[in-house]
């Protein structure tokens, strides 16, 4: 398939998004709604724990717009879905490490599995593009230099393994029939709807019940922290770029942070005390440093990042505080069971 010369129109496509009741998902279907009134959304989700139908409710009722609960692991499925899509955006993977650690094999089914499923419907029946959503924690630990797209893969845990996994069944349909398959590799967002399993939202949550801030050994661990609304925007750069078939791009806003940091500024916000961190055992292999260069990206798109971390920070602190009919059902059940678990 020849590679595009001219940027990709999204003016009256079909877009299948896969894992769009997600957080990041949901996100970019919002995105696109507001972005593009004139194109039609499909979003294919399990709706797993941290699938929510809650995070799409902006978009319901939208023309063009409808959820499809199912697997991307499932042929049946997916084949319907992606012969009537012009564009394909694979959101869909398990994502917390500490849930990898403990039993590997979903992250194997929905992360290597689920590509391949969706690869195979795109091959036999053609699409514009192919957008696989990735991590920078397939680089492993980078101590040196922020990585750039050649860098060696060196995934330290097995959700970091399964998305490398995926990157290269995805890679290899470009290289092997042609397919028009782009790699996003992305570093760590924060921002409404995020699960409240991760970082942010479980210190903002806590927080705000005056319950412990779990910090996994000296909290000195440090990320590049990206507001999900500049990944979005990030995203639909690399959808619509020309001549971009075959290739890799890391999106990064290049604003390290380790956990302590942020939870000094949660709690700064909030106005609460620093008693309430309570640092517990850290997690086996714990990467101390992820890293990204995005000069590709805005090189070849254009795109720059706008949200500040401190503004992003204190949008999405007010956004839990006013809604806690989100957040407040989810965390109690399945999730507070593994929560209590997890930290002890």
């Amino acid at each position: 398939m020849a590679e595009s010369r001219k940027p990709l129109s999204l003016s009256g496509a079909h877009i299948l998004v896969t894992g769009g009741a997600g957080f990041i998902g949901a996100n970019f279907v919002h995105h696109l709604a507001a972005a593009h009134p004139d194109v039609s959304v499909t979003v294919l989700d399990k709706l797993t724990y941290a699938g929510n139908p809650a995070n799409l409710k902006p978009v319901e009722g939208r023309k063009g717009y409808r959820l499809v609960t199912g697997d991307i692991a499932d042929p049946a499925a997916v084949d319907p879905l992606i012969k009537s899509a012009d564009m394909v955006v694979n959101f869909a993977a398990e994502s917390f490490v500490d849930r990898s650690i403990e039993d590997a094999r979903p992250f194997l089914r929905s992360n290597i599995e689920g590509p391949l499923v969706l690869l195979e419907a795109c091959r036999r029946h053609g699409i514009t593009r192919f957008l696989q959503v990735s991590t920078d924690e397939v680089y492993g630990e980078i101590l040196d230099a922020p990585a750039t797209e050649d860098f060696p893969l060196k995934p330290r845990n097995p959700y970091a393994a399964s998305k490398a996994g995926g990157d290269a069944i995805a890679y290899s349909f470009f290289a092997t029939f042609g397919l028009p398959v782009v790699v996003t590799r992305c570093s760590n967002n924060y921002g409404p709807y995020q699960f409240p399993e991760k970082l942010i939202p479980l210190f903002v949550t806590n927080a705000l019940e005056d319950k412990p801030l779990p910090v996994y050994g000296t909290g000195k661990n440090t990320r590049d922290w990206i507001h999900v609304s500049d990944h979005c925007r990030a995203l639909e750069a690399v959808l619509t770029a020309p001549g971009v078939e075959g290739e890799f791009f890391n999106i990064a806003a290049e604003n390290e942070l380790n956990v302590l940091e942020i939870a000094a500024m949660i709690l700064e916000t909030l106005d609460k005390p620093k008693s309430l961190l309570q640092h517990i055992d850290d997690r086996p292999g714990h990467d101390r440093r992820y890293a990204l260069e995005s000069g590709k990206l805005k090189a070849r798109t254009g795109w720059e990042c706008k949200v500040s971390f401190p503004d992003g920070l204190f949008n999405t602190v007010q956004w839990y505080i006013q809604n806690p009919d989100w957040w407040g059902p989810i965390k109690s059940g399945e999730f507070r069971e593994y929560y209590t678990k997890r930290s002890g």
